[in-house]
């Protein structure tokens, strides 16, 4: 099996984007070598625990108002373009992810990370619900398949936290700057959201040096 980390953080637009071309691709070629995981990143590390108003961040992130406005409009334009909504009006406050992020981790330790991710991104970008509230995820594992009550439990805790901001740590040492990062056994890296097409390619090409021997 070829090992793929996805470096990611679920309020991160070009991530949910990446991973619906990434996963056309695995629809496409079922016989891929991939064993998949999901590792954090924060894109705004010293978020505080509330967040902050969506249209406050993201005028300090882009400048203003305008370049607010134009930035996200190309990114709902490109997701259109792969079939997703992504529901701008709905979304009034940018969260803190650590929280998701540990949710993610123990939704690994049951084989549910995938269904948990995916439930991650459509309740930020199609449901603009607040994915830091313990609330909102412990709906999302439950829907995931995960036990309520046990990341309810979880969620009260500090469990996991300082391994997650470890994790978000090393990755920015290796050298991650920006998410969607595709680490591919352990030594490769892939960055943004490739189209389907890349990843059918290399399918391929790994598919091909497997059954040469090399």
């Amino acid at each position: 099996m070829t090992t793929i980390q996805i470096i990611s953080d679920p309020i991160c637009p070009w991530c949910y984007i990446g991973k619906t071309r990434f996963e056309a691709a695995l629809e496409k070629r079922p016989d891929h070598p991939f064993e998949i995981s999901w590792k954090p990143f924060q894109l705004n590390p010293n978020m505080p625990d509330e967040g902050m108003d969506r249209k406050e961040y993201l005028e300090r992130k882009f400048g203003g108002p305008q370049e607010a406005v134009q930035v996200y409009s190309d990114i709902v334009k490109a997701a259109e373009g792969d079939g997703l909504s992504i529901d701008i009006s709905l979304m009034e406050r940018t969260p803190n992810t650590i929280n998701a992020h540990r949710l993610i981790h123990w939704a690994g330790l049951e084989g549910l990370q995938n269904e948990v991710v995916a439930a991650l991104f459509i309740a930020y970008f199609q449901q603009g619900k607040d994915i830091s509230a313990p609330e909102v995820l412990v709906d999302i594992a439950e829907s995931a398949g995960m036990e309520r009550a046990v990341v309810e439990r979880l969620l009260a805790t500090d469990a996991e936290v300082a391994e997650t901001r470890a994790e978000d740590e090393k990755a920015r040492e290796m050298g991650v700057r920006g998410v969607p990062t595709f680490l591919i056994d352990g030594q490769y890296v892939v960055t943004g959201a490739r189209g389907t097409d890349f990843w059918v390619d290399l399918i391929e090409e790994i598919n091909a040096i497997s059954a040469s021997g090399e």
